[in-house]
């Protein structure tokens, strides 16, 4: 890779990262190729971004992108999306398939960094798509409640 080629790779990964309102950083050493194109069509598919970046590559566009300073040692594969929900489940349910190889690291969430617990914690929570499920359930409970008691009483009157 030629410098400029390094120079360039820099300024898409810190444009993508500033883009980005999450990443999560993993251990991927031992995973097959198979494996990873499965991790990267699941991703795909929820709009997130999986790619494996030379640690000082990674290390300078995180700086450029103002994310908090960070050790980053060994195999890793940066996991980036908006939703952090969506990227929390994502990666939670393929670190749970290949738990041997594929180990949570470290992620950002809103510019704050946050460990693995906080990670499994957040792939946890209902998507965007159910809480919005609920909240319109629980705001058309009291109509749903008053039509049937108004269902109830025509019953009534028209019995006796």
């Amino acid at each position: 890779m030629t410098k400029q080629d390094k120079i360039q790779t820099i300024e898409n990964l810190t444009s993508e990262f500033r883009d980005a309102s999450s990443m999560i950083v993993c251990d991927y050493k031992g995973l097959s190729v198979a494996q990873l194109e499965s991790l990267r069509a699941k991703a795909r598919e929820e709009n997130i971004k999986v790619r494996v970046i030379k640690n000082t590559l990674a290390k300078i566009a995180m700086q450029n992108a103002q994310y908090p300073q960070s050790e980053l040692k060994g195999t890793n594969i940066f996991v980036w999306g908006d939703d952090q929900i969506k990227l929390a489940k994502v990666v939670c349910k393929f670190a749970d398939a290949n738990e041997d190889r594929f180990v949570l690291k470290f992620g950002y969430f809103d510019g704050n960094v946050v460990q693995k617990d906080h990670i499994v914690s957040v792939s946890k929570l209902p998507s965007r798509e159910e809480l919005i499920g609920m909240l319109l359930s629980v705001w058309s409970a009291p109509a749903r409640y008053f039509v049937t008691g108004l269902d109830n009483l025509r019953k009534q009157k028209e019995e006796a």
